[in-house]
């Protein structure tokens, strides 16, 4: 079974889904998670957002403080997953 099949994750998902304003989430991920958690999740994102934009490694640890191995990590999740991507164009779509 992969770790999004399980039945926590996928009701974590609906809740997400439920989510109607950016309050709501904010308001949710603040409840959720941890500072610590938030700030990391936060950074993933905006390395990945970085790198769609064709930023390079160093700019985007210097910009983030996003060390290489996570640059990296998230990088291959751009170009081997489906999520940030899909993420990205619907975000894309929206402006």
């Amino acid at each position: 079974m992969k770790p999004t099949e399980h039945e926590d994750f996928l009701a974590l998902s609906r809740a997400l889904l439920a989510l109607e304003t950016e309050q709501d989430c904010q308001l949710f991920f603040e409840d959720i998670c941890t500072i610590k958690e938030i700030r990391d999740i936060s950074q993933r994102f905006r390395v990945a957002m970085m790198l769609s934009e064709g930023r390079n490694y160093q700019e985007i640890s210097t910009a983030t403080g996003a060390s290489t191995a996570t640059i990296c990590r998230v990088n291959k999740c751009l170009n081997y997953g489906e999520g940030y991507r899909r993420v990205l164009e619907k975000i894309g779509e929206e402006q």
